[in-house]
């Protein structure tokens, strides 16, 4: 008799591929949305405001950071950093062989 618990629905496998593109892609994402877009355009936009203050789309920004600008910038920072943990995890993670998802190597 077998252990049911014991046995994986599918064996696992492990292709040796290399981790580090995944890493590099996630990381440089994180990176360009987090710091690109939510603080530096954020920034920007409010700097090129001014005091009368601009549309954009729907969007009315004014020359002064309200709650919702800030939250943004601080959801920005978080996210650019997470992207600098991943950059740094993968420089750090042994490179392996370029492989296919789902390809037999």
């Amino acid at each position: 008799m077998v252990d049911i618990q014991e046995v994986p629905a599918v064996p696992p496998t492990d292709m040796g591929a290399d981790d580090r593109y995944g890493f590099f892609a996630a990381g440089g994402t994180l990176l360009v949305l987090g710091w690109g877009l939510g603080v530096l355009v954020n920034l920007l936009l409010h700097a090129m405001a001014g005091p009368s203050g601009m549309t954009v789309g729907w969007i009315r920004i004014t020359s002064t950071l309200g709650p919702y600008a800030w939250a943004v910038v601080g959801l920005g920072v978080v996210t650019g950093a997470i992207g600098v943990g991943l950059l740094l995890l993968a420089r750090a993670t042994p490179k392996g062989p370029f492989v296919l998802p789902g390809a037999d190597y």
